[in-house]
């Protein structure tokens, strides 16, 4: 019988051994330890605004760099400043960012939902799913959600103001300004409907429509003005007027003060006759330009900001005065696209091209003081482009900043409406339908599908959750409840935010966009597949 022999390891191959097998599996576990972190950092993100969500939810205070205070309960606005280093965290940031321009609302909803979906992801990883599997499982549950919200929607037809104002309200009742609703929402919906054609139009361009802030007087001092609003004041330091009747507008880019060499020279004049000359010249130079614009016609001059030289100086105010001619200067860049599709003006950058038919024509131009501040009012303008100009007044900076950001989502939520026809209910009435329904549809999938769908409608349930945990309801109760009545055929129940109870959410009048809960589902699902796909972070040279 042969005999074995056993040959004892030495005591430096065994830690060699054990080191290979310990890099073979950190290498494994790598991926995993990256998810886990960039979900980590997400959902602190999601976390740090989720308690901003719905009428009841709280406003942030940010201090910016230079010492500025923001003070917003806007996703969009509150992201946009908290400073977020981490790479995923950033996503999240921009995942706001994309539903701000997509839909203008819901930029809370959008990065909450998300957070919620990477929590369902992380269990679903610790299950075993791989991560394809489930980024995969999310995306055709998301399909199946729009489809849900499509089902449920309710079309509607601009021309039926009640349904607008009501979507408008339901924006603002978020906001700082929510009292302010019943003034705000008509002056959005009808900025709106003048600058759109209903029958035709399947867009809005929102930058035709001006918001003008000025401190003094209350939110409820907010009007929509028939024509156009200019921030600047009429120059009448040389005697000029501030109010012209019949009046034409021109709008000029070239400076009225002598000209300036392109280098810095220094003229060295030694003699009297040589000053009285220079003065002479400019002089005669100045009365030019104002003769040749008076000649055209024009009454009313707006002078586009310089920076190279002053837009204008005493002498040729002084000329523009002695022929009646109203002067407003500092007119920003931005603002001249604005001013000539309101007026039927061009903008002239030569005194050379100064003519007739660049001037626009309003009945009006006038100066005039309310609540403490001076604005110029012009009405009356023949050829008026489609544009609309809201003047905006608050007690303070804060007030009137949050404000105008309310305005906007506001704006927006009418432009879905112009873009997608439809509406749904609110009050998280739609999450707890889509959540029923693909809890019913994952029954039908096999494999890992159906848990993916399951997961999927269970995150969505965040949204309802977190309605009234801010409003200080209990969230187990309301949402239990909210299943229970949705199972029974009713649909548009939701959380009654004001009264604390679930009712009917179309009787409250609690109502948006399909184009914002679509959005935000398709967005938030997008992002977290890609974070999910993610499975090593490089950093670059």
């Amino acid at each position: 019988m042969a005999s074995v022999a056993t040959v004892a390891p030495s005591k430096a191959s065994v830690p060699a051994a054990s080191n290979s097998q310990n890099a073979t599996y950190n290498q494994k576990d790598k991926p995993t330890q990256v998810r886990l972190s960039n979900i980590t950092a997400a959902k602190a993100v999601a976390d740090a605004i989720r308690t901003s969500l719905g009428p009841r939810g709280m406003d942030k205070m940010i201090e910016t760099g230079k010492k500025e205070v923001v003070i917003s309960n806007d996703g969009a606005t509150i992201l946009k400043h908290m400073s977020v280093l981490h790479p995923a965290a950033r996503m999240l940031v921009d995942l706001s960012a994309a539903q701000d321009v997509e839909a203008g609302d819901g930029t809370t909803s959008v990065v909450v939902l998300a957070g919620s979906l990477l929590v369902a992801a992380e269990k679903l990883l610790k299950k075993g799913i791989h991560p394809t599997q489930v980024a995969e499982g999310f995306q055709h549950a998301a399909v199946e959600a729009v489809k849900i919200l499509e089902d449920i929607s309710i079309p509607i037809n601009l021309d039926d103001r009640e349904f607008l104002l009501k979507s408008a309200t339901t924006s603002l009742s978020s906001k700082v300004v929510s009292q302010y609703s019943s003034v705000l929402a008509p002056i959005v919906v009808d900025s709106v409907l003048r600058i759109v054609n209903p029958a035709v139009d399947t867009n809005v361009d929102l930058n035709d429509i001006r918001v003008v802030k000025k401190i003094g007087g209350t939110i409820d001092d907010t009007e929509l003005v028939p024509g156009l609003v200019l921030n600047q004041t009429a120059i009448t330091s040389a005697g000029g007027p501030s109010r012209i009747e019949k009046a034409k507008i021109g709008l000029i880019q070239f400076q009225l003060s002598p000209p300036k060499p392109d280098m810095d020279n220094q003229i060295v004049v030694n003699d009297y006759r040589q000053m009285d000359r220079i003065l002479k010249e400019e002089r005669a130079y100045l009365l030019n330009l104002v003769k040749k614009i008076k000649k055209a016609g024009c009454n009313v001059l707006l002078i586009q900001k310089s920076i190279l030289r002053d837009a204008v100086n005493s002498l040729s105010l002084h000329f523009l005065a002695k022929l009646k001619i109203m002067a407003i200067k500092e007119i920003e860049r931005d603002e001249i696209e604005f001013i000539c599709k309101a007026t039927g003006c061009k903008p002239i950058a030569d005194v050379d091209s100064f003519t007739e038919d660049k001037l626009g024509t309003a009945d009006l131009v006038e100066e005039t003081d309310s609540n403490g501040s001076r604005i110029v009012q012009i009405s009356g303008i023949k050829n008026a482009g489609k544009t609309a100009s809201i003047i905006m007044r608050g007690a303070n900076q804060y007030v009137l900043d949050e404000a105008e950001r309310s305005i906007h989502d506001a704006l927006c939520v009418i432009r879905c409406l112009v873009k997608k026809r439809a509406l749904v209910v609110g009050g998280g009435a739609p999450e707890i339908e889509i959540s029923q329904r693909l809890s019913e549809v994952a029954k039908t999938q096999v494999g890992f599908q159906a848990i993916c769908f399951q997961s999927f409608a269970e995150a969505i349930e965040v949204i309802p959750t977190t309605l009234a945990e801010n409003t200080g309801l209990s969230p187990i109760s309301i949402v239990t409840e909210l299943r229970n009545r949705h199972a029974n055929g009713e649909k548009s129940v939701g959380i009654n935010v004001r009264k604390g109870i679930i009712s009917d959410m179309l009787k409250e009048n609690v109502i948006q966009p399909l184009l914002v809960s679509t959005s935000a589902i398709e967005l938030s699902t997008e992002t977290v597949r890609m974070l999910l796909k993610i499975d090593d972070i490089l950093a670059s040279r």
